[in-house]
């Protein structure tokens, strides 16, 4: 009845996305990014350090960081806790307890954390759009299109993908920034978006051109809001891993930052793991480029 142990496979390539039945173009003062249902608990049936996990969510920072960068609302849609039979209604026969079960495990991916600028919408069903003010707020803020990246694949984001197409917004779902149940499932759920409700779309397509130049200061607020300094003093030569920097969140790093035009990679920045070290690193590059 509850979700099982998933495997990890590897992402699709753009090259083997299906094709698209219509020819919609993503444009960003039109776009709202949904990350979806990005918690600890739907993660965690992949296991401890899993290589899907790492690369879902750093394509996942990446085209936050690019939204962010081209003013697209960003969106998240979390279950709640302490969800009453009610509320929870036939998801008990289906997946049993869920998070009632695990609620330590409510929150967003740490490297995907919402900031307060972000919105983030109670999740009840498979859909979005469901007992939320997602459609809503689009139209408020004058939105057409919905960009869609998360787990899973299949269940949430595809209906989410069907339920945005019958309101008449443009939707593309990511097909290298979503994750399912297996590799066949995911297969499906871009053939069906394809076909039928939407475009798939690779994260590079969508971010495309380079966002502004990085500086030092979004550098440091970008580590900050990765690490714990527990009422320290913030040391820009300390080691960032004595702050609770780990491997995946610097992975993470590293996709957001080439995307924005900088040639690093995991090694580069574990070598020299202060915020000192990685603004002269990213100079150097920034320079050279």
């Amino acid at each position: 009845m509850a979700i099982p142990r998933l495997p990890t496979y590897s992402l699709p390539r753009p090259e083997d996305f299906p094709k698209n039945k219509v020819g919609w173009t993503f444009a960003p003062k039109r776009a709202v990014l949904l990350i979806h249902d990005m918690q600890d608990y739907f993660l965690h049936f992949f296991g401890d350090e899993s290589p899907l996990v790492a690369q879902l969510v750093a394509n996942v920072a990446a085209l936050r960081a690019f939204c962010k960068s081209r003013g697209v609302p960003v969106v998240y849609t979390a279950q709640p806790i302490d969800q009453s039979p009610k509320d929870r209604g036939l998801l008990n026969d289906m997946w049993g307890p869920g998070l009632n079960a695990h609620p330590q495990l409510k929150d967003i991916a740490a490297a995907l954390a919402p900031e307060s600028d972000d919105t983030v919408l109670v999740k009840w069903r498979y859909s979005a759009f469901q007992r939320s003010p997602l459609e809503a707020m689009m139209r408020e803020w004058g939105r057409d299109q919905l960009v869609i990246c998360g787990v899973y694949g299949h269940i949430g984001c595809l209906t989410t993908a069907l339920d945005s197409f019958m309101r008449d917004i443009e939707t593309f779902v990511v097909g290298d920034a979503i994750a399912d149940f297996s590799p066949e499932d995911h297969d499906m759920t871009l053939r069906l978006v394809a076909g039928r409700c939407g475009v798939v779309a690779a994260a590079d397509a969508l971010i495309g051109a380079p966002a502004p130049r990085l500086t030092r200061a979004q550098v440091e607020t970008r580590v900050r809001s990765l690490i714990s300094l527990d009422g320290e003093t913030f040391d820009p030569n300390e080691n960032l891993m004595n702050y609770g920097l780990d491997s995946i969140r610097v992975m993470t790093l590293v996709t957001e930052w080439r995307k924005l035009g900088v040639e690093i990679g995991f090694v580069d920045l574990a070598d020299n793991p202060t915020l000192d070290g990685w603004w002269a690193l990213i100079e150097r590059k920034l320079a050279a480029a």
